[in-house]
């Protein structure tokens, strides 16, 4: 199955390659792609509950699906998150 996301807090290439970084991490979740334009996070899975755990690993590293609530602390970890990201990179 193939899922697209809105998420919050997406600022630049440095978020994007800690998002990709994460969510390769986890199980069932596969072909990670993001448009940095469009606040999208697009992922391949094999069950409907996957959708839900890059959720929440979405929302622990900073970037919350729209929709969702978007604390002061969330977007101080995207901060994180997306230093992390230009470190890495």
């Amino acid at each position: 199955m193939k899922t697209t996301l809105y998420i919050q807090n997406l600022k630049c290439a440095g978020c994007e390659f800690s998002i990709i970084d994460k969510l390769a991490e986890l199980k069932n979740i596969y072909k990670i792609t993001i448009k940095l334009q469009y606040a999208t996070v697009t992922f391949e899975h094999k069950t409907k509950n996957d959708i839900d755990i890059v959720k929440k690993a979405l929302s622990k590293m900073g970037y919350p699906p729209f929709g969702a609530k978007n604390t002061l602390a969330k977007k101080a970890k995207s901060f994180v998150s997306c230093a992390s990201g230009r470190i890495k990179k």
